[in-house]
């Protein structure tokens, strides 16, 4: 699973469970451990048994045999497969269950991977000698996947333990019921009043349930120092907040795989900027990667962007990496003379943006507008109203052709529409596909940025009466 996703709890509520079932559960974590204790094969093996002595303390069902077992094999100074042999046949005389957390922190040295084959073996083996009842392995990169750390010249060197692992297949999203009964358990602890389902839904919307962003929404609402309310404009407020925490955990966890991985990043560039449409096939590699790293997710065998809390920690560190770009520049020279009275002033947004693009880019060829246009305009849009606003795009609607754009500033939505200009037949389309849009929002004036083609096209902003809606339209 990937980073802060419960792993640590779950195996915390586990080994209670199996415990009050007379197992022994040895939970080890190798978060912190040294490069040295994993400089060879015997220095592992040593670490593993001095990580046995520590946890003596608080590991329920050992008996005295045990106990000195393990006392007496952390004295052995460089162990080898025999020595574990000959311990897991002793120790092992009731069940047995281990759990070694954080094996990401491992997964790049070779004695650890060793270690695993010699657990295999044991397994293999298990009806002629006693060993571990099973083993649970929590990490990012599941075992399977350690291969991908591995260089290809030290494969032959051991054997595959991955080829006897079972997935763990448990949902750990929370449903949005489930939010919602967590709230009112809340409401009844602390005495507070406030729509709990409405709270759970849009709690939802933003995090599809990964509980480190759920839990943390709802910290942020409930601290008082923050002054927010239990409603739509506190959650988008406490999104904000975990957006802009200096070193936040899970913001430096994706940009560091980004960083290692740059095929995984234009993947994620490509489903977000270009509207590309992939079908999710596990096998292949960066699929693989994305959706082990929690970034994705299987929409009908498509591949999709997790959350909408993601879109938007995605979207920002794609921006910011190409802040450097002039659009970006204008955006936040020119920022003050967008916000009237409190409220953006979304006609002059466009009509600005379309005299900036047409400056810069009016020339270029129409595959670069294709594929760059939308990226122009969120990187336009990001310091106008970064700070106060958010933004998210509607997963369902974009495309390669459209990309539909919500933004929420100061408890106001503005819903912008991005499309390709192929004709006035599709153009008109996409003029109602806005307004049945607006419907749904509650809204009554909405927004279009068409890019087109057409050298004829008489570029500029104007208005579109449709159906009782006011439709504004930027033609670039």
């Amino acid at each position: 699973r990937g980073r802060q996703y419960g792993k640590t709890t779950t195996l915390s509520l586990l080994k209670k469970k199996l415990e009050a079932e007379e197992f022994v559960v040895f939970s080890i974590s190798f978060e912190r451990l040294e490069d040295e204790c994993f400089a060879s094969y015997s220095s592992l093996l040593k670490t593993l048994f001095e990580l046995f002595l520590l946890k003596l303390p608080t590991t329920k069902n050992l008996d005295e045999s045990q106990v000195n077992l393990i006392q007496k094999y952390v004295k052995i100074e460089k162990p080898n497969n025999v020595d574990l042999s000959y311990f897991t046949q002793s120790f092992c005389i009731k069940p047995v269950v281990l759990f070694i957390d954080e094996v990401d922190q491992a997964s790049n040295y070779k004695s650890f991977i060793t270690l695993l084959g010699a657990f295999r073996d044991m397994y293999l083996n298990r009806d002629e000698a006693p060993t571990f009842q099973s083993i649970v392995l929590a990490s990012v990169f599941d075992i399977k996947n350690l291969r991908l750390k591995i260089r290809p010249e030290e494969m032959h060197t051991f054997n595959s333990p991955w080829n006897i692992a079972l997935p763990f297949n448990a949902e750990m999203e929370l449903p949005e019921d489930g939010i919602a009964n967590m709230l009112s358990e809340y409401k009844a602890d602390y005495n507070v009043d406030f729509d709990e389902k409405l709270v759970a839904k849009e709690i939802f919307n933003w995090t599809s349930g990964y509980p480190y962003l759920v839990s943390n929404i709802c910290r942020i609402i409930a601290d008082p120092d923050n002054k927010l309310s239990w409603d739509k404009y506190g959650v988008e407020e406490a999104v904000k907040v975990i957006l802009r925490e200096p070193n936040c955990p899970l913001v430096e966890s994706f940009t560091k795989k980004l960083s290692d991985y740059p095929e995984l990043a234009k993947l994620l560039r490509e489903i977000l900027f270009n509207g590309t449409r992939m079908g999710f096939v596990i096998q292949e590699k960066y699929t693989k990667l994305a959706y082990m790293f929690g970034f994705i997710k299987d929409n009908n065998s498509q591949l999709q962007i997790s959350n909408r809390f993601y879109e938007l920690m995605l979207y920002n560190l794609f921006i910011e990496e190409d802040k450097h770009n002039s659009l970006y520049s204008n955006g936040a020279n020119e920022k003050n003379q967008f916000v009237k009275d409190g409220y953006l002033d979304m006609p002059l947004i466009l009509k600005k943006f379309s005299q900036h693009f047409n400056d810069v880019y009016g020339t270029d060829d129409e595959k670069f507008i294709e594929n760059q246009g939308r990226k122009m305009f969120l990187l336009y849009l990001r310091p106008i109203i970064n700070g106060i606003g958010n933004y998210y795009v509607e997963a369902e609607t974009r495309d390669h052709t459209r990309t539909d754009i919500v933004i929420d500033y100061k408890a106001k939505q503005y819903v912008i529409e991005l499309k390709i200009w192929h004709g006035e037949e599709y153009n008109r389309k996409g003029e109602i596909q806005l307004s049945e849009y607006l419907d749904y929002f509650h809204l009554d004036e909405g927004y279009m940025v068409s890019f087109c083609f057409n050298k004829s096209k008489v570029p500029g902003v104007h208005e579109v009466m449709l159906g009782g809606k006011k439709l504004i339209e930027a033609v670039i």
